[in-house]
């Protein structure tokens, strides 16, 4: 009898004594690796035979139910330990898995047999050489050879020899030949280790990938929050008409609603974001649910059409019923909005409210009161929270956005909080995150306000996302899908989509006023409108001072911007002002017809006091309000009432006789205003002119193929009537085109004339459709019909939610104060499907410098929001928020003259594009379906692919953490999963997170583990669809490692990747300590190698 300790004398050591050419083993043991098989594979290459018997049931037939986690684990681990168990793993990182496991096989098809008990019987693990026995053992592995440490705090085997060994030897003898107790395995066993060397196909790893990093989504999976297909919504029309990506994000969304009763649907413009709502919809109606859709007036339309029974409704077979209220529906307490009684609606009975432009709800909740301080009134928002959300079923909340945050996370939380009825508590308990969900907002503020005062240099969107936790992450992925059109690009399969159309170069303009010499110009009207008082907007400055009693709070400056009457009336006066710049800007005919208003209102008011005067009117003439919306964009005429109500002063309380001095003054200024610009007909509009010439040019120069198609947008219908009216007969006269008008505020308009429809007038929609009909599917509404339209004049009732791709060419008439309106215009033919190959904007900006007439609105705006007998126009500093509300849009304008800006590169930092991690959950919830024994594959394999553009020579490694600390700030969203794409050599097109890094061959981090996203992104775009692996690649990448035989470079590459995590986690702790953040420099050591196992790798190889 002997004693082997495995520290003075290893089993490994002994066993090689003991086997020769010739001899007999039988082993009993929990596993077998190829790691054992390789320390004596010298020894073991010339025996007679192997016996080898699983102690436990390892590759059997019968498997255990897989809700016994606690039996199917340990069996899963037994048979994952052919390619190293967890004491392995630096074995298995020195990435020969492949060499040994083929060498392994070779040798088993030749010397072994393996056998597995098939009985829940315990069976003590022990080797037979010959006459020689070994008991106890464990396992066939490096580990119980006494080749590494392992968790054990000793190890010892008692080696018999005959006569003491006989009862071994027979013993096994007897379990081998119990077919009862034994089945066997030995195809199992090769079938498996050879998986470790066969070539792998690239979108098999990255289901791999997927199943490690995402399995314990699969088994929080509940059939109550995946899409039921059973209600049939994949047969109907609108889910036919979806993209790919627009697919994803449906079922995304549904399992968002269930799961956490609210989404944001934040894609960029030109994505089609309203197509799949209609999916969802269509989705909610199928199950009997009740749908309303709340949107802004203007987008009014394009909802109603896709629920009517319509002939130019494309999903009319799927009849959705959905209803269609205004937002401002919400304040109102009676009348009628598209047929439903305000009065009588039952709005707590919708269990899906499907909110467009949900950022009108970002600014959350609050109360105002009347001028008296009386009768409070819930915003939009607490009326929303309270009456259709909190109140009776149960409402689910999707919200469609382009841009859901402004320059405040807040802004995301308050839409989000309507999806957990503004309690944190109905979703803190459903999101896998450390802190509350008020928390989360409040730390990711906090470092978005630090982030804000770095360097411009440094203020990097990369560097915010570093900043933020893992738990902000995990709330954006759980309620927001936001994707950019790049991403879509970049990794979608968009072959049958067709792609973006190529941006050219925007063209500007900055047409003089007028031809005429002796005409006024731009700097005479600024100079005579920064006289104008504007004093008919403000008849509370001027109530006696000893009637102000009958005016409560009148002269309360709390908030000018609405909370009073006085403040109502100076937010109004700053808007009229502003207004006449910009209507300026847009046209001389927009600005006239404003100049007349204004006239007309303060002509009136001055003639009821000159008869108050006279002592010929009532005593009791009340000042009453003007109708402001006319003559407002879109945007303005929707928040012109919010707050308070209408004035009403009598003008015996006033000093009339003070105010009449300042209507005077502005009346004066108004037809001296009017007389300037009376010579400047259309004839002599040098705008309208450029206009002519540019469309002239483009029909007689298409810039793909001829196509001819026009778009003209201005904020203001005066100036689409305008136009209309001087361009639609022109044009059909001299090019044989049709012109439409589509303003949202009158009637649409068209040359069109469809024989046998003389008498039909076409509406917004059939329109729409003759203008961009393979877009809008022409030829399936109105087959009958031949006739086009060419040139649409539209305001902003159309910037939205249209797909007009048709059309290669948009002309911004006016340049809109919100550089956003501008990128969603050009979003109507920037779309992804366009038949365009290419497509121009025009943009025709104010014939002055954009830096002074920026000043110019900010001092006008400053001026107004103060009492005219007190402005001086030196003493009203503009605030700091309006300062850079001014800078903000001074330097989007800026970029928008030299290029087309993507919506989400607007904002100055935040933006929540492309961080969602979605999509490769139900990438891998699909594949699952068809693959449920991925969960079988073992560690450590790889596929190999080609290097392209902008993904240089490298690997990505997909590692698995087995120490906590390395996550301790929370900055790995994957944890413990990490991932790295290390380049083999300096590349020109690095990543802005490339970093120099270890000893390898000028080896560089290209993407770093902080950039999960990118990773999986990469991953999905370099694997998926590629079922087979490329064999001249793999040749290649054989020839080069000798058949996986020499891997020292790769070894290496995995060693710097692990080094990298490990600096990073090292720069984040001394950033913490200098940062004041409590805690010890390095609380968990990290070893390296050790540390980490490596679940497979992705080779990225030059052909």
């Amino acid at each position: 009898m002997k004693l082997i300790d495995n520290i003075h004398l290893r089993l490994k050591d002994d066993l090689a004594t003991e086997i020769h050419s010739g001899s007999r083993l039988s082993i009993a043991a929990s596993c077998f690796s190829i790691y054992a098989f390789e320390e004596l594979k010298e020894q073991l290459a010339d025996v007679e035979e192997l016996r080898f018997i699983f102690t436990s049931p390892t590759f059997v037939t019968e498997k255990a139910n897989k809700q016994k986690r606690e039996f199917y684990i340990p069996r899963l681990n037994r048979e994952r330990s052919l390619y190293g168990s967890e004491f392995e793993i630096k074995l298995r990182n020195e990435l020969s898995q492949r060499a040994i496991a083929r060498e392994c096989a070779e040798w088993i098809r030749r010397k072994a047999c393996f056998k597995s008990n098939r009985t829940g019987e315990y069976m003590q693990g022990f080797i037979n050489i010959d006459d020689k026995n070994y008991t106890p053992i464990n396992g066939f592995t490096t580990v119980d050879l006494g080749c590494e440490r392992g968790n054990n705090a000793y190890s010892m085997v008692i080696k018999t020899e005959t006569p003491h060994s006989q009862q071994f030897l027979a013993l096994f003898d007897q379990l081998w030949n119990d077919s009862a107790k034994m089945q066997v395995v030995t195809d199992e066993v090769l079938d498996n280790i050879t998986n470790a060397y066969k070539e792998n196909a690239p979108d098999f790893l990255y289901f791999v990938t997927l199943y490690n990093i995402f399995r314990e989504f699969l088994d929080d999976l509940s059939e109550d929050t995946l899409p039921n297909e059973a209600t049939g919504f994949k047969d109907s029309v609108i889910w036919n008409k979806l993209y790919n990506f627009q697919k994803d994000a449906c079922l995304a969304i549904i399992n968002k609603l269930e799961k956490y009763n609210g989404c944001i649907l934040a894609d960029s413009v030109g994505l089609g974001k309203t197509f799949t709502a209609l999916s969802v919809i269509k989705y909610y109606e199928n199950r009997n649910k009740s749908v309303l859709v709340l949107c802004p007036k203007k987008l009014n339309d394009n909802w109603i059409t896709y629920r009517s029974n319509y002939l130019n409704n494309p999903i009319v077979a799927d009849r959705l019923r959905y209803d269609v209220l205004y937002h401002t529906d919400l304040s109102r307490q009676s009348g009628v909005s598209n047929g439903l009684d305000l009065t009588h609606i039952n709005w707590s009975a919708y269990d899906l409210v499907v909110i467009d432009e949900s950022h009108n709800f970002r600014n959350g909740g609050k109360v105002t009161t009347d001028e008296n301080d009386e009768n409070p009134r819930e915003n939009r928002y607490l009326q929303l929270l309270n009456k259709v959300i909190r109140k009776g079923v149960k409402t689910k909340v999707l919200m469609l956005s382009a841009t859901p945050v402004n320059n405040r996370f807040n802004d995301l939380k308050n839409q989000i909080a309507l999806a957990y009825e503004g309690n944190s508590e109905n979703i803190d308990g459903l999101l896998n995150t450390s802190s509350s969900i008020d928390d989360i907002f409040r730390q990711a503020q906090t470092e978005y306000n630090r982030w804000s005062k770095f360097p411009p240099e440094e203020r990097t969107t990369k560097r915010l996302l570093e900043r933020l936790s893992f738990d902000f992450f995990e709330v954006l992925d759980s309620v927001t899908i936001a994707r950019s059109r790049k991403h879509i690009e970049q990794y979608y399969d968009t072959t049958d989509i067709g792609k973006f159309p190529t941006r050219l170069t925007p063209i500007a303009r900055r047409p003089h006023l007028t031809d005429l010499d002796s005409a006024i110009n731009y700097n005479d009207i600024y100079l005579l409108l920064s006289v104008l008082n504007l004093a008919i907007y403000t008849p509370s400055d001027f109530i006696l001072p000893s009637r102000l009693s009958k005016y409560v709070n009148i002269t309360s400056e709390e908030d000018y911007s609405g909370l009073t009457m006085k403040g109502r009336e100076r937010g109004i006066r700053k808007l009229m002002s502003i207004n006449l710049l910009k209507r300026l800007e847009s046209s001389v005919n927009s600005f006239r017809l404003s100049l007349n208003r204004i006239l007309g209102f303060i002509s009136a008011t001055v003639d009821k006091i000159n008869s108050l005067d006279a002592g010929q009117g009532n005593t009791r003439t009340t000042v009453d309000e003007y109708d402001f919306s006319s003559g407002l964009d879109l945007d303005e005429q929707e928040d012109i009432f919010i707050g308070g109500k209408k004035t009403q002063i009598t003008l015996e309380d006033m000093d009339y006789i003070g105010w009449k001095k300042y209507l005077d003054k502005d009346i004066e200024t108004l037809k001296l205003l009017l007389l300037m610009l009376a010579d400047i007909t259309p004839e002599h509009d040098s705008k309208l002119l450029q206009l002519i010439d540019d469309l002239r040019h483009k029909f007689t120069n298409p810039i793909n193929g001829n196509n001819k198609k026009v778009i003209i947008f201005t904020a203001f219908s005066d100036t689409a009537e305008y136009l209309y009216d001087n361009l639609a007969e022109r044009i059909k006269e001299k090019h044989n085109l049709h012109t439409a008008l589509i303003t949202g505020s009158s009637e649409a308009k068209s040359t069109v004339r469809i024989p046998g429809r003389q008498r039909i007038k076409l509406d917004f929609n059939t329109l729409l459709t003759l203008f961009s009909p393979l877009s809008k599917e022409k030829a399936a509404l109105l087959p009958d019909v031949n006739e086009e339209i060419d040139v649409l004049i539209a305001t902003d009732c159309i910037s939205e939610g249209q797909n007009l791709q048709d059309c290669d060419y948009l002309i911004n008439y006016d340049i809109h104060w919100n550089p956003v309106r501008i990128i969603q215009r050009f979003g109507r033919i920037d779309r992804i499907g366009s038949r365009n190959d290419v497509i121009q904007l025009v943009n025709y900006w104010p014939d002055m410098d954009l830096d002074e007439y920026i000043d110019l609105k900010g001092r006008v705006e400053a001026r107004m929001k103060v009492s005219v007998m007190t402005s001086t126009g030196d003493d009203n500093p503009i605030s700091p928020e309006e300062k850079g509300d001014l800078e903000y849009r001074r330097e989007q304008l800026k970029r928008l003259q030299n290029e087309v800006v993507d919506i989400e590169e607007m904002n100055t930092g935040i933006s929540i594009m492309d961080l969602g991690l979605n999509e490769f959950r139900l990438d891998l919830l699909a594949y699952m379906q068809d693959n449920p024994n991925i969960e079988h594959t073992p560690f450590g394999l790889h596929a190999v692919v080609p290097a392209s553009a902008g993904y240089p020579p490298g690997v990505v490694y997909v590692l698995k953490n087995r120490n906590n600390g390395v996550n301790i700030d929370h900055k790995n969203r994957l944890h413990p999963f990490y991932m790295v794409y290390i380049s083999a050599a300096c590349h020109a097109e690095q990543s802005e997170a490339s970093v120099n890094v270890g000893n390898s061959n000028h080896s560089q981090i290209f993407i770093n583990h902080l950039q999960p996203k990118e990773l999986l992104d990469c991953m999905r775009l370099l694997c998926k669809g590629k079922e087979t692996p490329d064999m001249d690649i793999c040749q290649e990448f054989n020839r080069i490692t000798r058949d996986g035989k020499n891997m020292q470079h790769y070894s290496d590459l995995l060693g710097d990747s692990i080094a990298s995590i490990i600096n990073v986690k090292a720069e984040s702790d001394i950033d913490s300590f200098l940062s004041g953040v409590q805690g010890s420099l390095f609380t968990e050591e990290i070893k390296g190698l050790d540390d980490f196992e490596l679940i497979c790798f992705l080779v990225i190889h030059n052909l």
